[in-house]
């Protein structure tokens, strides 16, 4: 991550996790400015950020269930910091269909970072 949108500008910081969700705040060209789940904020090449839509898990333990409710099976238990991929999040749902490695089933979009309030993710 650089302090502004250019090779020339100085390096701030260097991410040693792959795939961590980040927001777009701003686009220059081809350099984007992210923020993170911490708030840090940096400009980065697009060609280091992948369409693929990932999430961390936020807080404390989450439960990963088979179905969009609280009273649905559990599938996995997943810790903070787990990472893991958005499959589905409509706009007006508070659930979304995620996947962590080869377990799938639904988080509430409030456990996680990785998606906006009211973002659909398709």
């Amino acid at each position: 991550m650089r302090a502004g949108p250019g090779t020339r500008y100085p390096i701030e910081w260097t991410y040693q996790r792959r795939e961590l969700p980040v927001e777009i705040v701003r686009e220059f060209e081809l350099w984007r400015r992210i923020r993170d789940m911490d708030g840090t904020e940096g400009w980065v090449h697009q060609s280091n950020l992948t369409g693929r839509r990932t999430f961390v898990v936020t807080g404390q333990e989450r439960v990963l269930r088979r179905r969009p409710e609280e009273s649905a099976n559990v599938v996995a238990r997943l810790k903070p910091g787990v990472l893991g991929r958005i499959r589905l999040c409509a706009a007006s749902e508070s659930w979304c269909e995620v996947q962590v490695g080869e377990h799938r089933g639904w988080l509430r979009r409030t456990e996680f970072f990785g998606v906006m309030p009211d973002e659909e993710v398709k």
